[in-house]
């Protein structure tokens, strides 16, 4: 999208250098904060509220279901293809109905925050539910579902997630040395 076409969608606040792809499904720009220097590829979907930090790549693919709650992802932030977030979950033990095309009265939805921590990198076709939070530095290998909290710095993988080690700090010299460059 156009710089025009990005202030024209009506996001709650726009950074610089944001590349959204015209293939992008957008729900409710105006509960959307995006920071700058984000890259949102072909066939992402967001809805309800959702903040985008600085230096985000979200890959093709990937689904945001922000909810009331919200999905908030910090700065240096990595989606791999198809990765899903949920800030909401509807009632799977039979004593509510479910799906949009049901009245309000009869369901019982569960909404609650998801946050993502600086220099997360989520692997291919993961799924975070909602409540969790995703501690700075960790990566999440591919094919994931991360239904707990995560410890910083650790690397998780699996149905469930665990932890399966320590991931290294050592982008975070990269990541001075790259800022300090961008300030000169």
């Amino acid at each position: 999208m156009t710089r025009e076409e990005l202030l024209q969608a009506g996001f709650k606040s726009l950074g610089e250098n944001v590349l959204l792809s015209k293939k992008t499904s957008i729900y409710g720009a105006g509960n959307m904060e995006i920071g700058s220097n984000v890259r949102i590829d072909d066939f992402v979907f967001m809805s309800g509220k959702v903040s985008i930090g600085n230096y985000v790549h979200l890959s093709n693919g990937v689904r945001l279901h922000g909810s009331t709650e919200g999905i908030y992802l910090d700065d240096f932030v990595t989606f791999a293809p198809g990765v899903t977030v949920h800030a909401d979950s509807d009632d799977y033990s039979g004593n509510s109905l479910t799906n949009p095309m049901t009245p309000e009265r009869f369901k019982a939805i569960h909404y609650s925050t998801v946050r993502i921590g600086r220099h997360v990198i989520i692997g291919t076709g993961s799924v975070v539910l909602p409540g969790v939070t995703i501690a700075e530095g960790c990566s999440v290998g591919a094919l994931s579902l991360v239904k707990k909290s995560t410890e910083p710095w650790t690397i998780n993988a699996g149905v469930p997630s665990r932890v399966t080690g320590a991931r290294s700090k050592k982008l975070l010299e990269y990541e001075k040395q790259f800022l300090e460059g961008e300030c000169l």
